[in-house]
């Protein structure tokens, strides 16, 4: 009786000691004005049963671009890190002598990663079936993705921001126009990196010899859409201190983006094309024969997307996954409520140590985590990132995490510190929301999975907080 007092004492100073936060991460969020209440945290040992720290653990908490981590784990689990989309192209007329007596028709099935250069391989694929001039016009089918996925709807006031474009079944680099900025010895140069005439740019920009520092705070920028293309018109100023800078933005809807940059691929390879833009379900068509298959093109492995998901936080990348996870679990169209199902469902499949991984707090509103709805807990994340671990897709999971210190999101971050080079992390942040979570070696080289979500209006304070936690985790003896 008495050997099973001692034990139930000691599992209680046990349960203590893991709801307390070590005492730099303590200390660091005083600092920033951010109470523990708002605070969340998991730390496990992946070879352990149990957590070493865990801090309102069972708290809904929004984990902004963190979200990324269960779409992705998700999707390499259901579809396999060999999962490729398809582009298709058909035609609905007669190749004579290298001419199409018809329609050219494309049906996208929501690649994430079908950027310029890979259609210029698919057009060049479609002359060398034999297709030189198209006499009728480009019908671009979307209808793997539902119609209400399309509309244009944002996060916030930055309307043109590149991370508020919505999905899109055949998206060509996703519709982004990037444009840099470069000092010259005269003025401020502004530029496409990939160029479409469609998009005009009137640049009043003037240098500012000073430092780089918040450089985008310095301009501004004005959209004007027109009924071919768009005007953008860059005001304020710049520093040649900062050399080349970029901004992304997203000012042409999907369909015109990629009908733009069809008329301008198919010419520089040579090809006559007079035609207009059309978007339509041929999915009759495609049954009954009318349309006919010319060819498919697939896309690079899941494996190799996740990692630009996951490693530069591409949301859109990220909401295209959650509709194709979707679409070939429940059947086309996709929708993100489709998506969201499955991945509730997964979880709820999933056990770690005869424990159901089954999230009733899940939110999941487009997977990327950019949502002002979105939730999970710290345990079930923590849970979720230990069976990762131990699953058949470890290995393409870990590689689409940013290495601290690396690369990816957290370059930067920690480069003089112990732990620099020694965790794979995944940040995330909006308003009010910052989290981190991934995982860390020990001093021993023994992984641990980390949490750590704050839903504070000082939450963009948190970092040192985050960065304590991560320096705790790897001095673990």
């Amino acid at each position: 009786m008495k050997n099973v007092f001692v034990f139930l004492v000691l599992m209680l100073v046990g349960l203590n000691a893991q709801a307390e936060l070590p005492a730099t991460v303590s200390a660091a969020l005083k600092k920033a004005g951010i109470p523990q209440q708002s605070v969340a945290v998991y730390v496990q040992a992946v070879e352990s049963n149990r957590a070493i720290l865990s801090h309102n653990a069972d708290k809904s908490m929004n984990p902004a671009s963190v979200m990324k981590l269960v779409t992705t784990n998700a999707a390499l689990d259901l579809l396999t890190p060999a999962y490729c989309w398809k582009t298709e192209i058909y035609r609905n007329g007669e190749v004579v002598n290298g001419v199409l007596q018809g329609d050219l028709i494309i049906k996208g099935y929501g690649d994430p990663s079908f950027k310029a250069q890979e259609f210029w391989r698919l057009l060049m694929s479609l002359q060398q079936a034999g297709v030189k001039e198209i006499k009728g016009d480009l019908i671009i089918d979307k209808s793997y993705f539902a119609q209400n996925v399309g509309a244009r709807k944002t996060f916030d006031e930055e309307t043109w921001r590149a991370y508020n474009a919505e999905p899109s079944a055949f998206l060509v680099n996703g519709r982004n126009t990037s444009f840099k900025f470069i000092a010259t010895e005269t003025g401020v140069n502004v530029s496409q990196e990939f160029e479409l005439p469609e998009v005009q740019i009137i640049n009043i920009m003037k240098l500012n010899q000073g430092a780089c520092g918040e450089w985008r705070s310095r301009f501004a920028y004005t959209v004007t859409p027109k009924a071919n293309g768009a005007t953008v018109t860059f005001n304020g100023t710049f520093s040649p201190n900062c050399g080349e800078r970029y901004l992304e933005l997203s000012v042409i809807d999907d369909e015109k983006y990629a009908y733009y940059t069809f008329k301008k691929l198919w010419r520089q390879l040579g090809g006559s094309f007079e035609g207009q833009l059309k978007t339509q379900d041929m999915t009759t068509q495609i049954l009954n024969g009318q349309a006919v298959k010319v060819l498919v093109q697939f896309s690079e492995p899941l494996a190799y997307v996740a990692r630009e998901i996951n490693k530069w936080s591409n949301n859109l990348m990220a909401r295209q996954l959650l509709l194709t996870i979707g679409a070939e679990k429940l059947g086309a169209p996709a929708s993100e409520a489709k998506g969201a199902a499955v991945i509730k469902d997964w979880l709820a499949s999933k056990s770690l140590n005869a424990q159901s991984l089954a999230a009733s707090e899940l939110v999941i509103e487009n997977g990327s985590g950019l949502s002002r709805i979105e939730r999970i807990n710290a345990d079930h994340l923590g849970r979720m990132l230990v069976s990762a671990y131990i699953s058949p897709v470890m290995p393409e999971f870990m590689a689409s995490l940013p290495i601290l210190a690396q690369d990816g999101t957290i370059q930067k971050r920690l480069n003089e510190s112990p732990a620099a080079h020694h965790a794979h992390l995944k940040t995330g942040s909006i308003n009010g929301v910052s989290a981190i979570a991934g995982y860390v070696l020990d001093a021993n080289s023994h992984r641990h999975v980390l949490v750590m979500m704050v839903n504070h209006t000082n939450a963009s304070a948190s970092k040192s907080a985050q960065d304590a936690l991560i320096e705790w985790v790897h001095q673990q003896p």
